[in-house]
């Protein structure tokens, strides 16, 4: 199994500590803001040359001192290490000459500590200029996580969300799940969604949905419009991928898309794309939304019937639960699969903070983690929103493009 890197959450950009591993790494080396790695490669000289000094002919270590630059090499700067060579060197003539002739190393220990030195310089220098490339493609890797997965501001839409990403590859910024909400002119909408497989293939597709769904749920007035757009847009996205020999092997995606019409009503509209049904967490207990029996994205030449658009009542107060495979296939020591319906009940009796999202998507993250021993074998996604207290603010203008109908679609 991978270990896992939680993403969440995805408010805002992380802190660079946790974007730069080589600043945790040294971060034991630093003391109120500076740096400190200069500090064990200098102690390392003082105490070689001082043994030196203090033992008998019959035990000279000062040969030891090309450990230093070595040090220096893993720890501090190129300038830093350079510094340090050239102090070996010296110290090295220095100590080395203060005793007798007969009992001095000699050139070949010089030589040893220089060429030592120079190496040291020459593999900090290597060191240093992977790091940078290696942080130039974590921030290639923190944009690209940040396009898909977008930050959304606290009442984004009018709705109270908080969400979760846990990716199963540690050094993966983002996988095949995806999840958005985009206000529009005729309410707020959201999409969840676990594309088939993995590698960049996945993160491409999820991509191309977010996009489309971003234009999408805004100017179309008709959550079924919005529905079929992302079913034309996967499958243009496999035609494309096939056409440039990359062919994904008939790849495609579970979704759900939700509607919450601006129209005052405790309702909202859904779509089902083969995935997982939501959950809905009420004061009086916990339900699930219908499945709908909808295919997933892309596979819509299977059959002729249209996805189904249904209503489901949503009264303020109440929070819907979407979460991607990741938490319903995660599996315990025997094999038994985390059940989320009935942690989330027992949790919703014993906790009444349970309603709130924030409270919810870390109850479920927890509880996956804890069942199945912290090893996910595949990334997973645990969103959870509910209306804003209150007027709702959707953080777009909530005027209709001219012509367009404001009207709903009915089951």
């Amino acid at each position: 199994m991978r270990r896992i890197r939680d993403l969440s959450p995805l408010l805002g950009p992380p802190p660079p500590e946790e974007r730069d591993d080589s600043v945790q790494r040294q971060k034991v080396l630093r003391l109120r803001g500076h740096s400190v790695a200069w500090v064990p490669p200098l102690l390392l000289l003082i105490g070689i040359g001082l043994a030196d000094w203090n033992t008998s002919d019959q035990f000279r270590i000062i040969s030891w001192i090309i450990l230093v630059p070595g040090i220096a090499a893993a720890i501090c700067g190129v300038w830093t290490t350079a510094v340090f060579a050239c102090l070996s060197v010296v110290t090295y003539v220095e100590v080395d000459a203060s005793w007798q002739h007969q009992y001095q190393t000699g050139l070949p220990d010089f030589i040893l500590v220089s060429v030592g030195g120079a190496l040291a310089v020459l593999a900090c220098a290597v060191r240093v200029r992977s790091e940078r490339r290696m942080l130039h493609m974590r921030d290639v890797a923190e944009t690209t996580r940040r396009t898909v997965l977008r930050p959304m501001p606290p009442g984004w839409g009018g709705l109270d969300h908080a969400a979760v990403y846990l990716a199963a590859d540690s050094e993966a910024r983002v996988g095949g799940d995806f999840f958005d909400i985009q206000p529009g002119p005729c309410g707020t909408r959201l999409l969840l969604g676990d594309v088939q497989g993995k590698g960049l293939g996945a993160v491409e597709a999820a991509a191309a949905l977010l996009s489309t769904f971003r234009e999408a749920a805004y100017h179309e007035p008709v959550l079924r419009t919005v529905a079929e757009r992302l079913e034309v847009r996967m499958r243009r996205h496999i035609g494309y991928r096939k056409a440039v020999g990359h062919d994904d092997h008939d790849r495609f995606a579970t979704a759900v898309l939700v509607g919450f019409p601006d129209d005052g009503r405790d309702t909202v509209e859904f779509v089902n794309f083969g995935h997982e049904p939501p959950l809905v967490v009420a004061p009086d207990g916990v339900r699930a939304l219908p499945p709908g029996h909808g295919l997933p994205l892309g596979l819509s030449e299977l059959s002729p019937d249209q996805p189904l658009v249904l209503t489901a009542v949503l009264v303020p107060g109440e929070t819907l639960l979407l979460v991607t495979d990741g938490v319903t296939e995660a599996r315990d020591a025997d094999g038994v699969f985390f059940p989320l319906l009935d942690r989330v009940t027992r949790a919703r009796t014993e906790d009444p903070r349970t309603l709130e999202p924030q409270h919810l998507v870390e109850l479920v993250r927890d509880g996956t983690l804890r069942h199945c021993g912290g090893h996910l074998a595949d990334d997973t996604t645990i969103f959870a929103v509910r209306r804003c207290e209150g007027p709702n603010q959707v953080v777009s203008p909530n005027v209709a493009p001219e012509g367009e109908d404001r009207g709903t679609t009915q089951p």
